[in-house]
Order: structure tokens, then C-alpha cells, then sequence
């Protein structure tokens, strides 16, 4: 079974699900500093995932302090940069070992197709505290569950 399918498949689905959140953020009048923090850090960590991915040097801290217009930008900017390096590389691409230093200063590698995944799973991780932060101030979050954006055909 191709990888590579699915993967962008997720991707459109991370793109699309992040500025469900964004939006919903945007909609309350001071949404909370908190979902505000967690969504730069998923902004973040998008860009530096792919910064390594691409042999990059980290351009942001992990958990940056952005506002919600500076996620925005962050956020298209990652979009089509995700979707460029996803439709050049290929099948084989996937497998391909990518050393890199963490946080911690502790040295790993790991396979293309594991950090594309990490990259989605982090970000679901993430969203679903944003939403539970949205709630407990008496908001309603962003419906972002993935088989509600196929459902609705934002993600093909």
C-alpha cells in the first residue's frame, strides 16, 4: 500500500483542521492565552519537523509566543511548503533516515514517513487541548475530528 497517499491525505487534513482552530479563535472576543501558546507551538513545531526533515537550521523556538495573526501567516506559509515537499519527493523518499538533534540536545534518526506522521499526531494531540482549554471558558471549539472534515469533503 503507497504511503505517500495517505500521508498528503493527512497533511490536507492537518491544513485544514488548524485553521478550523484558528478561526474559532479568532471568533472570541479574547480567546484564551493558553490555545493561543498551544497553537504557535503546533505552528512551530510544523516548521521545525520540516526543518529537519530538509536539513534546515531551526528558524523558531518550540514554543514561540505568537499571536494569532502571526500563526495565520506561519500557518500558509507551512501549508504550501508541506504540500511542495510532499508532491516532489517519492514513495521511496519515505524511508529515507533523518538525523537530527532534539531540545534536549539528544541525537536521533528516524525515517521520513515517522516524522510526517509524528508531525500530524502532535498537532491532533494539541488541538484537542486547544479545544478542551475553548470549553472550559465556556466556548464551543473547533470541530475538527478528521472524519467530520470527510464528511463534509474538506479533506479528499
Amino acid at each position: 500500500m503507497p504511503m505517500l497517499p495517505h500521508l498528503q491525505r493527512l497533511f490536507s487534513y492537518d491544513t485544514w483542521a488548524n485553521k478550523e482552530v484558528l478561526v474559532s479563535l479568532q471568533r472570541i472576543e479574547r480567546p484564551p492565552a493558553r490555545s493561543i501558546q498551544l497553537l504557535g507551538h503546533i505552528v512551530s513545531a510544523e516548521r521545525l519537523w520540516l526543518e529537519r526533515i530538509e536539513v534546515r537550521p531551526q528558524a523558531m523556538p518550540v514554543w514561540p509566543s505568537l499571536t494569532l495573526a502571526q500563526c495565520e501567516r506561519e500557518m500558509g506559509t507551512l501549508s504550501g511548503r508541506f504540500r511542495v515537499y510532499l508532491s516532489a519527493i517519492g514513495e521511496e523518499d519515505l524511508t529515507k533516515k533523518i538525523e537530527y538533534t532534539n531540545s534536549k540536545g539528544e541525537s536521533f534518526l528516524n525515517e521520513v514517513q515517522d516524522i510526517l506522521m509524528h508531525v500530524v499526531m502532535h498537532s491532533v494531540y494539541h488541538r484537542g487541548q486547544i479545544a478542551s482549554d475553548v470549553r472550559s471558558m465556556g466556548f464551543e471549539p473547533a470541530y475538527t475530528d478528521f472524519i467530520h472534515g470527510v464528511r463534509q469533503r474538506f479533506i479528499e
